[in-house]
């Protein structure tokens, strides 16, 4: 139904956005490859996404329209939701997963949260003719880490981990590694959470 909202970001953290237009602010999910291309800006346009269900009607969005139509695709296919696609997009960039995909890497996949074998090899089968035919982009993942820790969590809690473990793995990882960008830190805990 929506195809895209432009305005002004009230709030941004790593799992979504408060996107101002015309004084009604829109809460929207958003991936690792999104909140990477809106860091540092005022204001933004992004594709979207509705998802309506019985409890809830939510917004995803999308930097680019490749984004949101590999989003389309990895829910598509059985065993996938909007929020295991949202994870593989904030695992993983566009370009890695289309470069997954077409590889026939089932060992890429299975390393985001929440896919196994059996899914990550239904993901190639599903998507490899699709995913042939979309353009790669080319994008590197950059943000300023004032709070990386504190954004990190945020946006591991909001996917729905367990605030205690994944304090740990944070502290672990900016411990192993000062000075990383906050995607940096997500991803990694989201390979080994």
């Amino acid at each position: 139904m929506y195809e895209y909202i432009k305005g002004e970001i009230a709030t941004l953290k790593p799992a979504n956005v408060i996107i101002e237009a015309n004084s009604i602010g829109y809460f929207i999910h958003i991936s690792l490859y999104t909140y990477s291309k809106l860091n540092g800006k005022e204001e933004a346009c992004l594709f979207l996404h509705q998802v309506i269900r019985e409890d809830a009607q939510l917004l995803y969005g999308f930097a680019d329209e490749n984004e949101r139509e590999l989003f389309r695709m990895l829910i598509s296919v059985n065993g996938i939701g909007s929020n295991t696609a949202i994870m593989m997009l904030s695992s993983l960039n566009p370009d890695e997963i289309k470069a997954a995909i077409q590889n026939e890497n089932v060992r890429l996949l299975q390393s985001i949260k929440g896919i196994g074998a059996k899914t990550a090899q239904r993901v190639i089968i599903d998507l490899k003719d699709k995913v042939g035919k979309t353009p790669l982009n080319e994008s590197v993942l950059n943000s300023p880490d004032n709070t990386v820790r504190d954004e990190a969590l945020s946006a591991l809690t909001t996917l729905g981990f367990a605030k205690k473990p994944v304090e740990k793995e944070i502290d672990r990882i900016l411990s192993a590694q000062p000075g990383i960008p906050v995607e940096t830190v997500i991803k990694q805990a989201l390979k080994n959470l």
